[in-house]
């Protein structure tokens, strides 16, 4: 164990503690782009297993981007579909097409896994 002078202590406790940031910061910033690969991944998934799947082109759109403070998911290529598709819509001859969520569940999921995957990392 190192010997600090009582005048250094709080310099050193800074230190520490800068450092345990930056180890939580790098864990966090992993744990983010694991567990948003793996929600595009079950978020395709759901979209077959539900039934969405026509040409295809809607469930091969959704990707993630990285953005300044993290990743979003999103799909480049049919992104006009998802509201329509997630919450239902009108039809010309007036009737309705009922929503078929699939967005929300990945959304619920992805947002518990993070939060427990941070909480294990930082009690680590």
């Amino acid at each position: 164990m190192a010997k600090i002078k009582i005048g250094r202590l709080a310099d050193e406790i800074t230190s520490q503690l800068r450092k345990y940031s930056q180890v939580i910061a790098d864990d966090v910033e992993q744990i983010m782009d694991d567990v948003t690969k793996e929600a595009v991944g079950r978020l395709k998934s759901k979209i077959q297993e539900v039934g969405l799947v026509q040409t295809g082109d809607y469930m091969r759109g959704w990707t993630r981007k990285r953005v300044p403070n993290g990743w979003v998911i999103h799909n480049k290529t049919e992104y006009r579909l998802a509201h329509l598709l997630e919450y239902g819509h009108a039809t010309v001859d007036g009737g309705r097409v009922p929503g078929t969520p699939h967005i929300r569940p990945i959304e619920d999921w992805l947002e518990k896994e993070f939060e427990d995957r941070v909480e294990k990392a930082i009690k680590q």
